[in-house]
């Protein structure tokens, strides 16, 4: 089975996350821009200018990016870290939502060449909210996906069990009310951080997969738009998941660069339940 593959078992990416150490876990989450008016502002103004992508954006990638044909498979036990076997997938993730601005580019982005991309949502930003009828048409042709990341965005592991619960509850009934989507079985846990307490709670709800990452842009903070490029270079990579954020606006100023480097390592970017089939998606 692909779960026993070395190169994409679970565990295997773990082990190379803990020699890593954790700034990467860190690089996940690490902080979530205030919601207001000055975070876009601050995030515009205070990027490095970033060198050009070499070749800049090649003529041949298409205008708009087909759906993949894709034999599914069952979604694995435990933690998700990456795609199945030997393949030129890749998991574009991005998390919470703290601007509005970045959310709205992002559906414009994924409107306008077809990329498919999931969203782990964290409810209680308005960005969910003033972009929902934006959205919307994405999430229902499947070509945006919305996973759970909470509604408030805690450490998980610090909360009592009816915390736990009524974070990811609350979520759930935000995204099944305001998108009309099971976002069952995925749920990413703010941070990085779960444990078998966290887990099982989340499991007797549906939320039986925590999906974590293999590769971060590393931007829940405001770095540079060189800095976007850069990290996107080290990670996209075949088979990863890719964690992103939708907190600052650098990243948006790159995408031509990111799309460029997916097309000239001829990689798909499918969203996870374009890979996989669970009991809320068969």
């Amino acid at each position: 089975m692909w779960q026993d593959d070395p190169a994409v078992a679970p565990v295997t990416r773990r082990t190379l996350l803990a020699s890593l150490g954790l700034s990467l876990t860190l690089a996940g989450c690490a902080a979530i821009a205030p919601e207001g008016p000055d975070a876009a502002t601050d995030a515009a103004t205070a990027t490095a200018t970033p060198r050009p992508y070499p070749g800049a954006v090649p003529p041949a990638v298409p205008a708009r990016l087909p759906a993949p044909d894709l034999t599914r498979v069952p979604v694995p036990s435990g933690t998700l870290s990456g795609l199945p076997g030997d393949g030129a997938l890749l998991a574009w993730t991005v998390d919470d939502g703290s601007s509005s601005e970045v959310v709205a580019r992002y559906a414009r982005f994924a409107a306008d060449t077809g990329i498919r991309l999931t969203f782990f949502v964290t409810g209680s930003y308005r960005a969910w909210t003033d972009n929902a009828e934006q959205l919307r048409p994405l999430v229902a042709s499947g070509q945006i996906q919305l996973g759970n990341h909470t509604w408030s965005h805690p450490d998980l592991s610090t909360l009592a069990d009816s915390e736990v619960t009524g974070e990811l509850s609350r979520n759930h009934e935000f995204l099944a009310e305001t998108f009309g989507v099971d976002a069952r079985p995925y749920f990413r846990p703010p941070f990085g951080v779960h444990d078998d307490r966290v887990d099982a709670l989340a499991a007797d709800l549906g939320y039986s997969v925590p999906t974590t990452w293999y590769g971060s842009l590393s931007d829940s903070g405001l770095i540079s738009e060189q800095q976007v490029v850069d990290f996107a270079t080290e990670w996209f990579l075949p088979q990863h998941i890719v964690i992103g954020h939708l907190n600052f606006l650098p990243v948006t100023n790159v995408f031509p660069q990111l799309r460029a480097l997916l097309y000239d390592r001829r990689l798909t970017c499918v969203t996870l339940n374009d890979v996989f089939t669970s009991a809320a998606h068969p």
